[in-house]
């Protein structure tokens, strides 16, 4: 990459407490010749109390793809531009991933400045299984999407991530209730504000506790929903193995084999060819 072009730089800001930020990113902000934010106004009052005065670019979701050329033109005149979103970490449920997805094409250097992000921190301090998660952003505004969305997660084992609105908290807590029964959820908002709070319990005991007290609907949500628990050893795939192997060891081909198991155990060839097709390689 040429020297002589600039960065774009995405750094991450605050979710809540301005503290978060670092020093390193608020160096990069005062630096850079523009800075390309989600909605100039929140952003342009995180610059003031940093004391920092740099021009303003707006760069949302409607607007993204038409933003790229000038951005590119600033890099290729030799300038930085800091990309922001109003929290967190641009690109994660926030715009910029267009930019930098074309900026990259275009041959530009793409610098990330890590930070605060919603995701992260509430895994953090949530408790429950981190070293392999699935995150979905927001689910579906619509109940129905919304209900399919969770029922295709249901057998998943990781440990699942979702972002959702004050608005709509009960009705996803409700649907979660529904595809999940009394699966361990944790419910974290407010983070690193002056109210953050970690809930946690089934999606039926949580909503029990927003009817009791309605401020706990407030402020944006982090939904973590503990992994589907490991599936019980079907009897009938135990009995077929068994059946299998005691064919194979006395000589019996595999297809006669899977006959065998389908004519006594019911289920489909295709399913006891494989398993009697596995249980011969292992041999």
């Amino acid at each position: 990459m040429d020297p002589a072009y600039g960065a774009l730089y995405v750094v991450a800001t605050p979710i809540g407490n301005l503290e978060d930020l670092s020093p390193r990113a608020a160096r990069v902000l005062a630096e850079a010749a523009l800075v390309a934010a989600e909605d100039t106004r929140h952003s342009g009052r995180l610059l003031r109390h940093l004391g920092i005065e740099r021009p303003l670019l707006s760069l949302h979701e409607h607007n993204e793809a038409s933003r790229v050329a000038r951005i590119a033109a600033h890099l290729a005149a030799g300038e930085d531009v800091a990309l922001i979103s109003d929290a967190g970490t641009p690109l994660i449920c926030d715009p910029g991933f267009v930019l930098v997805r074309e900026l990259r094409r275009l041959g530009h250097r793409v610098v990330p400045v890590p930070g605060p992000c919603a995701l992260v921190t509430a895994l953090s301090a949530a408790g429950l299984p981190t070293d392999r998660f699935l995150f979905r952003g927001f689910l579906p505004a619509k109940g129905g999407a919304r209900r399919a969305r969770l029922e295709a997660l249901a057998e998943r084992d990781e440990t699942l991530v979702f972002y959702e609105s004050p608005h709509r908290i009960r009705d996803t807590l409700a649907d979660i209730a529904v595809c999940y029964g009394e699966r361990h959820l944790v419910l974290a908002r407010e983070l690193t504000k002056t109210f953050e709070t970690f809930l946690e319990g089934a999606a039926s005991t949580l909503l029990e506790v927003l009817a009791a007290d309605p401020d706990q609907a407030r402020g944006e949500f982090v939904v973590m929903v503990a992994g589907a628990p490991p599936r019980e050893v079907d009897a009938v795939t135990l009995e077929g193995e068994t059946l299998l192997a005691a064919l194979l060891s006395e000589g019996v081909g595999v297809k006669q084999s899977a006959a065998v198991a389908t004519r006594v155990l019911g289920g489909t060839k295709k399913q006891w060819y494989a398993q009697a097709q596995a249980l011969k390689d292992a041999r």
